[in-house]
């Protein structure tokens, strides 16, 4: 494990990993992370960067609750996530983690305002639909349908769906991984708004290394290992990288 920069400010992290392991069996063994330890930040964007198979995405979905280590350990705000049962991992998701994907996933007979609603109807504390559409530029597109909207739109949806409970982390798997590069950073420049506006702690996975002048810090992987962390002294706009 590579030395980590100092603490990006004097709080105490959301997440704190230590060891973290994930094998999956089989005939051949498959070591997807090979002992990570990590501490995340509210207010962080972070990059994730590395090839394909590298640990980046396992990493994710444990830090989501959508799966659990092999070994080590996983704290969130003091809560154990890596031992928890399914009904705290479902509260843990429900209440605290929002997720954006490759691919959308929006229901194609919902406009745009009922899509983000099928998340504020079960969230504790949500802002209104039309609220997280505005976030994401799309105050104008709220009663359009998915096959109404351009590849960039559905994707700024799907973003206005995951932070409209108002969550404290924002995992991004991949999210401009489908898009080209005009309407990719459409969707960065709507992450990184929903990161400075609402304090979310944002981790973004890419293999696109350009991304990673827009983070705090980013964390570099290899065969699920983390080899380096490099700390960004200034956060660059998103329209201002080296597309």
């Amino acid at each position: 494990m590579p030395d980590e920069p100092a603490a990006p400010r004097d709080t105490e992290p959301l997440f704190v990993a230590r060891g973290i392991t994930k094998v999956y069996p089989g005939e051949i063994e498959v070591v997807a992370l090979a002992g990570v330890d990590l501490e995340l930040y509210e207010g962080e964007l972070v990059v994730l960067l590395g090839p394909s198979g590298s640990g980046k995405s396992t990493l994710l979905n444990i830090l989501g609750g959508l799966d659990t280590p092999t070994e080590g350990s996983l704290r969130y705000r003091g809560q154990d996530l890596a031992n928890a049962d399914e009904k705290a991992l479902t509260n843990f998701r429900r209440d605290a983690a929002g997720f954006i994907f490759q691919f959308y996933n929006l229901i194609p007979s919902l406009t745009s305002r009922e899509n983000v609603a099928l998340i504020t109807e079960i969230s504790r504390d949500p802002m209104e639909p039309e609220e997280a559409l505005d976030m994401v530029g799309l105050g104008d597109r709220m009663d359009h349908f998915p096959s109404q909207l351009s590849g960039g739109q559905q994707q700024r949806v799907a973003i206005a769906r995951a932070i409209a409970k108002k969550p404290e982390v924002l995992l991004c798997d991949e999210p401009t991984g489908a898009l080209d590069v005009k309407t990719g950073v459409t969707v960065l420049e709507a992450i990184e708004r929903v990161n400075r506006d609402l304090g979310t702690l944002a981790v973004i996975i890419t293999h696109n290394a350009v991304i990673a002048g827009m983070a705090d810090r980013v964390i570099h992987f290899s065969d699920g290992n983390i080899t380096r962390i490099d700390r960004n002294e200034k956060r660059n706009p998103v329209a201002s990288l080296d597309w």
